[in-house]
């Protein structure tokens, strides 16, 4: 790549004042005649050097700066109205007071969705819904049919497991007493919530499969090329992502029954102090560890999809590259999260308000299930699709940091130009 500068005539070579040389005294020059005054200007005295303007004079082309008073003078201002040098794309930077550039910087490769350098915070959001708009066939239709099935799959059970939870806790407070009217509108609220929480879990694999799958078409559109839906779904190394999802369910858990089995056995042995004092200490270091790990094991997903290896050596790869990273990905991965939830509750809300009209109105749970669903499907498909590309870039922005990843991809969107 050549500078602006390359395409001007080359600067006259330049003459020491002296005519001194390294390789030994050199012969005095013959004598020369005075130059001539510029017009309206001083004479030249003799034996003044001629190698450069005269002071006070705007030089040549390429004719040297005269020299600075000292260490570090401030240099000659430019003459009142002069217009700044032009500034091309590429350059960087310029000399003080208005010299002109001084270096050049060549232009980011950009040949997908963002360019191919370390990302910004900007960068990786707008390049997240960038993704989206890049092939909407496999960020909006696969996420949509996938969360379309699973969210009904899930409401089939919760209505089944809440119509069982709906007797047994009418049963159990006509039996303390209480009015039917109470009884049936508090089993219907703990029927309906309890389901909810109970079938929650069933979406782990599904959202595990869909962020898997969507971070291929993301990596892909970052080198400018669009996967099919095809080749997508053929991806066999997403049962990794989905392992290491029901894993971190798994231990999580198991992490939240051991608090609660503890703060249990410690007020059923009579220690109610001890039973606080573990609710709360044991309540934050879950909360702190939780975000910890959510931190460190945020790039699993998209090693175990893109770089082939297996999946032990994968994950411990993919901890070792959040070193160093931990705060930036975990300010980028939370909000992101808060826009997201954001985003869903603009859907679930007014969901929820409507069902809640409905069953008042008709007296039907299922009616209030339905709704709810509807607004979940389109919330999850809006948050599982940005949720990916965000995980997916950011996985690209620390291998560009740490290992160069930019040459690679460079090199991978020329070939395939």
């Amino acid at each position: 790549m050549t500078a602006p500068q390359d395409d001007a005539p080359p600067p006259a070579p330049w003459a020491s004042p002296a005519g001194a040389s390294s390789h030994g005294p050199a012969s005095p020059p013959p004598a020369a005649p005075p130059p001539a005054a510029p017009p309206g200007g001083a004479p030249v005295a003799p034996g003044a050097p001629a190698w450069g303007p005269a002071p006070g004079a705007a030089g040549a082309w390429g004719a040297p700066p005269p020299p600075a008073s000292g260490w570090g003078a401030a240099p000659t201002p430019p003459a009142w109205g002069a217009a700044p040098p032009p500034a091309g794309p590429g350059w960087q930077g310029g000399a003080p007071g208005g010299a002109g550039p001084t270096g050049w910087r060549a232009p980011s490769l950009q040949p997908g969705i963002v360019p191919l350098r370390p990302l910004g915070l900007g960068e990786i959001l707008d390049g997240a819904v960038r993704a989206v708009r890049a092939n909407p066939s496999v960020m909006f239709g696969l996420s949509a049919v996938v969360v379309t099935v699973a969210v009904a799959i899930q409401t089939v059970v919760q209505l089944y497991v809440t119509g069982l939870l709906s007797g047994a806790i009418g049963d159990a407070f006509r039996m303390d007493g209480v009015t039917p009217a109470e009884s049936a509108a508090l089993s219907e609220m703990l029927s309906t919530n309890t389901g909810a929480a109970l079938t929650a879990p069933l979406l782990v694999p599904v959202t595990s499969v869909l962020t898997g799958l969507l971070i291929v078409s993301v990596s892909r559109s970052v080198i400018g090329q669009r996967v099919a839906l095809r080749e997508v779904t053929r991806s066999r190394r997403v049962w990794l992502v989905v392992g290491f999802g029901l894993l971190q369910l798994l231990a999580s858990v198991v992490a939240v029954g051991l608090w609660i089995g503890g703060v249990v056995g410690l007020a059923a042995a009579g220690t109610p102090g001890g039973a606080v004092l573990l609710t709360l200490v044991g309540g934050l270091a879950l909360a702190v560890g939780t975000v910890w790990v959510t931190a460190r094991t945020l790039l699993v997903p998209p090693a175990l999809m893109l770089e082939g290896r297996r999946f032990w050596p994968t994950v411990a790869r993919a901890w070792r590259l959040t070193r160093g990273s931990f705060w930036r990905l975990l300010g980028i991965y939370l909000l992101a999260s808060v826009l997201v939830s954001v985003l869903m509750y603009l859907f679930v809300l007014p969901a929820g308000v409507v069902a809640g009209l409905v069953s008042a109105a008709t007296g039907s749970q299922a009616v209030l299930v339905l709704v709810t669903a509807l607004g979940q499907i389109v919330g999850m498909t809006l948050s599982t699709t940005f949720m990916a590309a965000v995980v997916a870039l950011l996985y690209v922005d620390v291998r560009i940091r740490r290992e160069g990843l930019d040459l690679e991809l460079a090199r991978a969107a020329t070939a395939d130009a």
